[in-house]
């Protein structure tokens, strides 16, 4: 039987209660909602001044060593989630299950997966940004119900989760952690679509933000994509085996090759078919995140229609040399995400590039400080300046973004201690001036220091000579495509999916009045 074809009879005793409407929430029951939501705004405080992306997901079907290329994959998109990881397996009958809290190298062991039996699999390294980072929100989440077994993996975040969870939970539903994600285990399961390909794609219907989706059934694995496209999601071939990942750079170290971009909308079934696409979904405007070329996806992959990251990451540091050029000896990167956009400004400005920090790269998650102080210790123990680099000389240094501004004024304090005469900071993007919420754990509006500073107010804070940034203008031009293409909320506060009241209480951007 097909994905289409499998169906579930119905009881002949009606339940009403257990029916739950197809259509969107009323406002009757929005304005009803709860305060308090369950899905808490994960807020990271490892490394206050730089934005974290929340997930990986991986997918396979169709090859004796499912489980152990997932961890390989897993393991290449490390970068995209580091406090948990999942994988779950199956073998057409039973699915096989191992989760832990912390490094992809860490969880798993040989033993591990010995145990994940099967020809496909899927995986997720998981970074939270609705929800907590208890282990019972850690991904896959896998569930049997009346169409068989199914797993989920889920890169973005809902919008409207708490709205949907609110209408489930009135209905009998019983959640078992609190992320966003479990929402769409529960569309599915209370769907009353006749088969289960039909029921996955009435519980994404109802679902606002960003999703870039993986789920494994008892016949294949299913790859869907949200319509704006928020998040990156590839399809690549190892021999006569398909995978799919957030990011190419996964396929690269398994030998295997990129076959293409799952579109925005797209919904995608691995099985013993091949590859079999649809598009279930009504059209909407592109929204690809910008700031995946600017920081999260890794310099290596290929992304947005298969457009390089590196490449495109020293075009946005030749254009801020176009734009805001200054005398200087050396140009210097904030190791290692600020390297590509460094070399390009050097390139632009004609300036000798060096490395004046180097980074330790073998700092755990955690690390133990000294009874006895030391004076930015946090910064010290990741980045260490280079004085026969720097000693009387007139320093630009690049970074890729400006969050709050506290690990720039200690770099730049870093710098001129180790003997720089001038230090000139240049970021690779514009302002960050609002929240993002299609799945990127970010510090609240009011933590944004460009939200209620001008660049100079910036400048006398983090103590450098000179501070620019890269326009908007410039960085949406400098990047592959049309700039109509790209979602930049986080820069000028133009969210591409307009939210409700309920949404905006879920998200914490309601403020009662007083």
């Amino acid at each position: 039987m097909g994905f289409f074809d499998r169906t579930h009879a119905e009881p002949n005793v009606k339940r009403e209660t257990q029916k739950v409407k197809r259509e969107t929430i009323n406002k009757k029951t929005a304005k009803e909602l709860p305060i308090v939501s369950p899905f808490t705004v994960h807020r990271s405080h490892k490394s206050p001044d730089k934005f974290h992306d929340e997930c990986a997901v991986f997918g396979i079907y169709g090859h004796k060593e499912a489980a152990n290329l997932t961890y390989l994959g897993l393991y290449a998109l490390q970068h995209r989630g580091q406090e948990a990881s999942g994988i779950v397996s199956g073998d057409g009958e039973q699915f096989y299950v191992h989760k832990g809290k912390g490094l992809v190298a860490d969880i798993y062991n040989p033993q591990a997966l010995d145990q994940l039996l099967g020809s496909m699999a899927i995986g997720h390294n998981r970074y939270s940004t609705a929800g907590g980072n208890d282990l019972k929100n850690v991904q896959p989440f896998s569930v049997n119900f009346a169409f068989g077994n199914l797993a989920l993996a889920h890169n973005g975040n809902l919008i409207n989760a708490q709205v949907l969870r609110h209408e489930l939970e009135a209905y009998g539903a019983i959640f078992q952690s609190t992320s966003d994600s479990e929402v769409i285990i529960h569309l599915i399961a209370h769907s009353r679509a006749d088969t289960l390909l039909a029921r996955i794609i009435d519980a994404l219907s109802q679902v606002r933000g960003a999703f870039s989706i993986v789920l494994q059934t008892d016949e294949g694995i299913i790859a869907v994509r949200d319509p704006h496209g928020f998040r990156p999601l590839c399809l690549g071939r190892l021999g006569n085996t398909y995978l799919v990942a957030s990011e190419t750079c996964a396929f690269d170290l398994l030998g295997a090759e990129i076959v293409r971009e799952i579109e925005p909308g797209e919904l995608v079934v691995l099985s013993d078919k091949g590859v079999t696409s649809y598009k279930p979904f009504a059209p909407a405007s592109p929204a690809m995140c910008v700031f995946e070329y600017v920081y999260f996806a890794r310099p290596d992959s290929k992304i947005f229609g298969a457009n390089a990251v590196y490449s495109t990451r020293k075009a946005l540091g030749r254009q801020l040399a176009k734009e805001s050029s200054v005398p200087a000896d050396i140009v210097i990167p904030v190791p290692d995400s600020g390297v590509p956009a460094s070399l390009g400004y050097a390139e632009g400005a004609g300036i000798p590039f060096e490395l004046g920090l180097i980074r330790n790269h073998y700092v755990g998650r955690t690390f133990i400080e000294p009874e006895q102080s030391i004076r930015h210790f946090g910064v010290k123990v990741k980045l260490n300046a280079v004085p026969e680099v720097l000693e009387g000389k007139r320093v630009i240094v690049v970074d890729d973004s400006l969050v709050r501004g506290t690990t720039s004024r200690k770099i730049v304090k870093m710098l001129r201690n180790a003997g720089a005469k001038e230090v000139h900071m240049r970021i690779s993007s514009p302002p960050i001036i609002s929240p993002c919420f299609y799945g990127i754990d970010t510090p609240t509006k009011k933590e944004l220091i460009a939200s209620s500073h001008t660049t100079e107010e910036i400048r006398k804070y983090i103590t450098a000579d000179s501070l620019a940034y890269l326009s908007l203008d410039g960085m949406l031009n400098a990047s592959p495509g049309t700039p109509s293409q790209y979602c930049n909320a986080c820069f000028t506060e133009r969210y591409p999916i307009p939210l409700t009241r309920a949404e905006e209480w879920q998200l914490g951007l309601f403020e009662p009045s007083i």
